[in-house]
């Protein structure tokens, strides 16, 4: 299978290009190289006959169509999307522009493309969201593919509006889609202003450790080569105009993850004080949802899919790859935003 997929040079994307490379899928990587994207985190396919990078950006209607017509791909991975809440508040109309414009026009160019070739019935548009169009849960129940959207930020509000645009595509026009939403991603690889990357490196420098509110907020955690495995398994064997929930079965509340990694650095890099000592509480950020979590049985009863790595597992190969890859991290830190306080509102 050939597939394209959007923003593989970001954290999710690249997990999900290295994944489908080592399947043997053919793979265009199509992507605008943001600040957040890293073509070093598919060294190890840039040399694949299999890989093929495009650096196009999903706004670009003609580059989308020229890339659609030279490669003429099986299957779309929709992944390229502008990601991090805090950035959505500081600066809502890039979101609105990449996460909606964008989907509209990659959804028009596939469109056109599957026409083009006949309408094949193989053909797949899988479009990839988060578990924040849902909104907020209280401290029990989960989120179901049947749960109401009530999204809180814009970031959240874009995503939604984008998962609204492919459904209507495929009752519209009846072009081939999947849909999944996935509970929060970590692992190696990962930008250095989310949760997790922040609290180790962090505390390799001895810095503070910003924690928001009370860090009573709760998420799921989902390994992020677990997620690309679940990606790959809905396109091939996802029912069309079907959606899958993804999650980790990990829910942890921010403080309680927090102090996880400062305990594996302490025994895996130990400092004079406990790392622990610098976590530092901040005000919390507008609309900051208080709990998320994921109810995956669709996928596992109907695809057979479940994640196979634990949180604590899963939080120790993280640790040990940022201690081990220095060289990959390191230059990313003096880009836009990375180690400033972002989304504290006016």
């Amino acid at each position: 299978m050939k597939i394209l997929v959007t923003g593989g040079a970001g954290f999710i994307g690249s997990a999900v290009v290295r994944q489908a490379v080592a399947e043997r899928h053919e793979v265009v990587n199509l992507d605008a190289l943001t600040y957040a994207a890293n073509l070093e985190s598919l060294a190890v396919v840039a040399v694949s006959p299999l890989y093929t990078f495009e650096k196009a950006d999903i706004r670009d209607r003609p580059a989308l169509d020229r890339i659609f017509a030279t490669h003429r791909p099986d299957a779309v991975m929709h992944l390229a999307a502008e990601s991090h809440v805090d950035r959505s508040i500081d600066g809502p109309g890039l979101f609105i522009e990449t996460n909606v414009t964008g989907t509209f026009n990659l959804l028009e160019a596939a469109r056109a493309h599957w026409q083009d070739v006949g309408r094949p019935e193989g053909f797949r548009f899988h479009h990839i969201s988060t578990d924040e169009v849902y909104g907020s849960l209280g401290p029990t129940g989960k989120f179901t593919e049947d749960t109401p959207y009530d999204p809180r930020s814009p970031y959240s509000a874009s995503k939604a509006a984008s998962d609204h645009l492919v459904r209507a595509w495929a009752e519209t026009y009846g072009l081939p889609v999947v849909l999944s939403n996935c509970s929060n991603n970590y692992g190696p690889f990962h930008f250095p202003e989310k949760l997790i990357p922040v609290v180790i490196l962090n505390a390799l420098h001895s810095q503070p450790i910003p924690v928001y509110g009370a860090g009573r907020n709760v998420r799921d955690w989902l390994y992020v080569e677990d997620h690309a495995d679940a990606l790959l398994t809905v396109l091939q064997d996802g029912a069309l105009g079907r959606s899958y929930n993804i999650g980790g079965n990990n829910e942890r509340a921010n403080i309680d993850l927090v102090r996880d990694l400062c305990a594996i650095l302490d025994r895996l890099r130990p400092d004079a004080a406990p790392h622990g000592d610098l976590i530092t509480f901040v005000a919390d950020r507008p609309g900051h949802d208080l709990r998320y979590a994921i109810d995956a049985s669709r996928i596992r009863d109907e695809l057979g899919w479940q994640p196979s790595v634990t949180l604590q597992e899963g939080l120790e190969r993280t640790v040990r790859w940022y201690l081990e890859n220095e060289d990959w991290w390191r230059p990313l830190l003096s880009r836009d935003g990375v180690g400033t306080r972002l989304g504290i509102g006016s």
